[in-house]
């Protein structure tokens, strides 16, 4: 029995090809794709045959071998497209396998960068979100004035709503302001108001300014009735008395660095700042990890800023940097994480991984064994 000839040269690579991107398509949601494909091809293949084999005076029915459609997805399956889909697939099934260890005490982490745009608070919701759908339990502090994390997270911030502002500000007991997310799971968030704006001018004539946040979360994690493994910090693109208090309240800094030049120009002044809370506020303060976001592989500026990071944070970087992704984007407008909103989008499976990474390298001197 004959093959239609093609890329692969195999029959057998070609049934393995078809079924890995029947897989792949079907996790994006376009199955029907690739039968289509190998209907166009069979039906070109057939026209151009057809024509080739068409004689003055001869029946104008071509006698003409269909291909199969592995066949014509062998061919497909050499596309860049195709082997994008394929890896994505593989990388999926990686994830569903794998067993994420929780951490033996707390873990508190800051995520900070004072540069805006760079993706503090996208990668503070989607870790969250992706640590506490592998089962820990896991509370996020709004600490931006904005509120973004609160609005991702379905929870309730408006002006009248009791918030992180009267924790830090008026004493409230956390127990009393935090709310539990709509994304399901064990994540809870302490939600920011626009009354945390004037928090900083506020905070100035305060006894023990820069220790509110901290007296107030060792409290609430001492009594909560069960432990958290995680707590997010998400922190305003600014380095004034909130991100100190952040700073102060945390044990680890998670940065995010968008892949462009401007993103590399006030790192070392974040570093600067990060030593001296070190040195007067907080000796238990490190840098743990650094995120590469708004990867774009295309570019030579992208790759070459995550060659450069690497280069100098070599033990920080995580492995999986988080790519430009539409689905990220549309996530917060429907309240939601990328987690939810598309589990099997390149964004959300590269957030479940470096979640992954976060969680087996634990804290570098805080957190305790794995359960």
């Amino acid at each position: 029995m004959k093959h239609h000839e093609n890329g692969s040269g195999s029959p057998e690579l070609d049934q393995r090809a078809r079924e890995e991107l029947e897989a792949a398509f079907a996790v994006s949601g376009s199955g029907d794709v690739v039968r289509d494909l190998g209907r166009t091809e069979e039906s070109n293949v057939t026209k151009a045959e057809a024509g080739q084999n068409k004689v003055p005076g001869a029946s104008s029915e071509p006698k003409t071998k269909k291909p199969s459609s592995a066949s014509a997805l062998g061919g497909f399956a050499d596309t860049p497209l195709a082997r994008e889909l394929s890896e994505i697939t593989r990388r999926r099934r990686a994830l569903e396998s794998a067993e994420l260890p929780l951490p033996g005490t707390t873990r508190v982490i800051t995520v900070a960068n004072q540069k805006g745009g760079v993706g503090k608070t996208t990668t503070t919701v989607n870790l969250a979100a992706a640590l506490a759908k592998n089962g820990a339990r896991v509370l996020v502090i709004d600490l931006d004035p904005q509120g973004n994390a609160s609005t991702a997270l379905g929870v309730e911030h408006r002006s009248d709503t009791v918030s992180v502002y009267d924790v830090i500000v008026s004493d409230v007991e956390i127990a009393d302001v935090v709310k539990k997310s709509t994304e399901g799971g064990e994540l809870y968030c302490l939600p920011a108001t626009i009354h945390l704006a004037g928090a900083e001018i506020e905070l100035v004539s305060l006894v023990a300014r820069e220790q509110r946040l901290r007296s107030a979360l060792d409290k609430f994690l001492s009594e909560a009735e069960e432990p958290f493994h995680y707590v997010f910090i998400d922190c305003p693109p600014s380095l004034g008395l909130l991100t100190i208090n952040a700073f102060v309240a945390a044990r680890e800094v998670l940065i995010p660095i968008q892949c462009e030049y401007y993103a590399l120009e006030g790192l070392s002044q974040l570093l600067n700042n990060i030593k001296l809370i070190e040195r007067h506020l907080n000796p238990e303060l490190v840098v743990s990890t650094i995120l590469l976001t708004m990867y774009d592989s295309r570019t030579n500026l992208s790759n070459q800023v995550a060659d450069d990071v690497r280069q100098h944070f070599p033990a920080e970087v995580l492995a999986t940097p988080i790519p430009r992704s539409v689905r990220i984007s549309e996530a917060p407008s429907f309240g939601l994480s990328v987690i939810s909103y598309d589990t099997n989008s390149p964004g959300s499976i590269s957030y479940l991984e470096a979640a992954a990474e976060i969680a087996r390298r634990g804290a570098p001197e805080s957190a305790g064994p794995t359960k």
